[in-house]
């Protein structure tokens, strides 16, 4: 472990598993070029490739203090995040997918919407190579497809860490709806209309399609 700060207001947590370092390296500058700066970002290996993990921690190194990075056995992203939530640092939980990026204003966007709401969820900008890309297998029935604006997107959501440490993500298919649905139960919560999350469903091997492809093969 890395560079563990002080109490920060905002802990952005990042889950690795074998993403390329160009999108990786993007995926960082992105959050290190944010408008609102009282963050750490911790990144948790995921049991990536050993090549990737000294490239992170090269660039960490060379570039900045505010960065931790911890590696563990693969454990899926759900127990990545829900690792990274107990050793943050922060009053407030962000999350972003390390083939994705923030917009400069994603943080102090999601800022000026907590005092209404405990977690709050966003739509993107989806990027896609063809339209089928902008849809998902449905939770409910696997063999319907919805768009991903009619989601609940793991790496959207933004919150009181009270949430994130009082639920957890579980190793299942939508993941991140199901959390949705028990802070519903217990918290304020709230879909915002704002596009400062890029996310990247253009590539055939990215987190999420990777991520979705295993869970469908598991479900069936």
């Amino acid at each position: 472990m890395m560079n563990q700060p002080n109490k920060v207001l905002v802990s952005v947590l990042m889950a690795v598993f074998n993403t390329p370092f160009d999108l990786v390296k993007r995926a960082i500058e992105s959050v290190l070029c944010q408008d609102f700066q009282d963050f750490e970002l911790i990144i948790i290996d995921d049991g990536s490739d050993e090549e990737l993990g000294m490239q992170i921690l090269h660039y960490i190194q060379a570039h900045h203090p505010k960065i931790t990075y911890i590696w563990h056995e693969n454990r899926g992203q759900s127990q990545s995040i829900n690792k990274g939530v107990k050793i943050s640092n922060g009053a407030y939980i962000a999350i972003i997918d390390s083939d994705d990026e923030y917009k400069p204003h994603h943080l102090s966007s999601c800022l000026n919407e907590v005092p209404q709401s405990d977690l709050i969820s966003s739509f993107t900008e989806t990027i896609v190579n063809k339209e089928e890309d902008y849809y998902v297998p449905d939770r409910h029935n696997h063999q319907n497809s919805i768009h991903v604006d009619d989601c609940i997107l793991f790496a959207t959501l933004f919150g009181r860490k009270e949430v994130f440490q009082r639920l957890s993500f579980k190793n299942m298919y939508a993941a991140d709806a199901d959390f949705y649905d028990q802070a519903m139960v217990h918290y304020r919560v709230k879909k915002v209309d704002m596009r400062t999350y890029v996310y990247y469903r253009n590539s055939a091997n990215s987190i999420t399609t990777n991520l979705k492809r295993k869970q469908l093969e598991y479900a069936d």
